[in-house]
């Protein structure tokens, strides 16, 4: 995703990806301020006191080397610190900006999150630095945050303010501004319902090491059943990441083609902007010419071997569900009627099993125990249909949200053995 050659104009990438930003509530109609440094070194930024949800391409504005600019507004008095740090850092060459809230909520504590929780945040966020206060706007508050980025952190938390991260261009700014607020959110909820569990040198090193190995074919032309599923799998994708279910380039979604075929998300692609077509078509052995499957692809192939009944798959990470998969604390489902019924018991998954090659991971999901936590790598989540894997993920995360809401405010009451025999009666559950 990232190698290809960007074509998109500045404005555009600037526009289209602030959009994003504020439509994931990561800022506010008036804070933050996102750049790109061009190949002949002007720099394009969102421009000073105009509305972030309703940003155009004309409101972006481009500043020369010699500091004269072009725009019908001002740029971002923040621009000093831009800047600076493309005067620090000739590798950035896009730079994020904003205040989401559990960034501002470290800065306020003056801490920055351990992204040791998951492999994915720890590779993609890189080097995480801290800057000491200056007043916004300033250039003592350029100098700061650049002697930060000198020392080659990409993820820096701004003492009582927020929050900047710097990248190759803007796609990977983004997604490095996206984990680190996901790993800062996690970290939150996580500590309101136990003690927080990292990753060691030899879990991430697991992690980042695996590969998925497919021989390339050219499959037949496509039925309308494997169409149909392309569509859906597309859009409830893009409803994962507007809901916040997904991150833009992890987690993985699968639907079952035929017995021995199923079509899954293609690796490192952002999962907003996927089409139809992006979906990868795994059968046996072989994946379709062209496209490279989720690395998670063999574990999905094992559930659909072992488990007939099961027609879709997600990997995902949902905030609060993934709260509890860094913790020992066990996510009990027994607090409302539809949570006990659309996901059963939820088992959890030491970490690493997914990665094996021995299969392991079938034994973890059932016809009877849909859905299951992922030791520091988020939850799992199987359907008969992938509109029923995608219903059953919201109500995993729906219940994780309310257990941890009751935490704080009282002792968390679990329906009774009658209660269960009950349900189980009721909705014929096995």
């Amino acid at each position: 995703m990232h190698s290809a050659r960007i074509t998109l104009h500045p404005r555009d990438e600037i526009m289209q990806t602030m959009d994003r930003i504020y439509r994931y509530r990561m800022t506010t109609t008036s804070g933050g301020n996102l750049s790109i440094r061009d190949c002949a070194g002007d720099i394009w930024i969102s421009p000073a006191r105009v509305d972030k949800g309703n940003l155009t391409r004309s409101d972006i504005v481009c500043v020369h080397a010699d500091g004269t600019a072009d725009g019908l507004h001002p740029p971002s008095s923040e621009f000093p610190f831009h800047r600076a740090i493309y005067d620090a850092r000739p590798d950035v060459r896009a730079i994020v900006h904003a205040h989401p809230v559990a960034l501002v909520a470290f800065s306020i504590c003056r801490r920055s999150p351990n992204t040791r929780l998951f492999h994915q945040a720890h590779t993609v966020c890189g080097k995480v630095g801290f800057a000491p206060y200056a007043c916004p706007g300033s250039e003592a508050l350029g100098k700061s945050i650049a002697d930060t980025f000198s020392q080659g952190c990409d993820s820096v938390i701004l003492e009582n303010h927020g929050v900047v991260v710097g990248a190759s261009d803007l796609s990977r700014a983004f997604e490095r501004f996206e984990a680190f607020e996901f790993a800062g959110k996690t970290l939150i909820k996580a500590n309101q319902i136990g003690e927080v569990r990292f990753l060691d040198d030899d879990q991430l090193r697991q992690a980042a090491e695996r590969t998925v190995e497919f021989a390339s074919y050219e499959p037949e032309e496509a039925t309308a059943k494997e169409r149909e599923l392309r569509k859906q799998l597309c859009d409830f994708v893009r409803r994962g990441c507007r809901q916040r279910l997904l991150i833009s380039t992890e987690g993985s979604f699968s639907a079952r083609v035929s017995e021995d075929s199923f079509l899954i998300t293609p690796t490192q692609h952002d999962r907003e902007l996927l089409r139809a077509d992006d979906f990868v078509l795994v059968q046996g052995d072989e994946r379709e010419s062209g496209k490279l499957a989720s690395r998670a692809a063999r574990a999905h192939q094992v559930i659909y071997d072992r488990h007939p009944h099961v027609q879709a798959i997600v990997f995902a990470h949902p905030v609060n569900a993934t709260a509890f998969s860094v913790t020992d604390t066990p996510l009990n489902v027994r607090t409302s009627p539809e949570s006990y019924v659309f996901l059963r018991d939820v088992k959890r998954v030491p970490y690493g099993i997914q990665y094996r090659d021995d299969g392991s991971i079938a034994e973890y999901v059932s016809a009877s125990n849909p859905a299951a936590v992922l030791q520091n790598d988020g939850v799992l989540v199987t359907g008969a249909t992938v509109l029923d894997a995608f219903d059953r993920l919201e109500v995993l995360e729906s219940t994780a949200e309310a257990v941890i809401n009751a935490n704080a405010i009282g002792e968390v009451s679990v329906m009774s053995s009658d209660v269960i025999d009950e349900l189980c009666a009721a909705f014929n559950l096995t």
